[in-house]
């Protein structure tokens, strides 16, 4: 299976992408050749989100420190 890069997506795509994956494998219609593949696909994304988030949080506490020092 090929899948866009995590990089070029937003964090947006991710989670829609990560969600789709999850109420695809919550159905009746999951394929079973292609289980092993969608999660490592959910954890991939799962890992680019986490990722964001904390360059996010990151960012943000640098500018309210800077904030508070000014």
């Amino acid at each position: 299976m090929q899948f866009p890069e995590t990089k070029d997506m937003s964090y947006a795509q991710c989670v829609g992408e990560l969600e789709s994956i999850i109420r695809m494998m919550q159905s009746d219609k999951c394929d079973i050749d292609h289980l092993a593949a969608y999660t490592r696909r959910g954890a991939e994304l799962l890992r680019a989100c986490r990722s964001r988030l904390t360059a996010t949080e990151e960012e943000l506490r640098a500018v309210l420190e800077n904030l508070e020092t000014t």
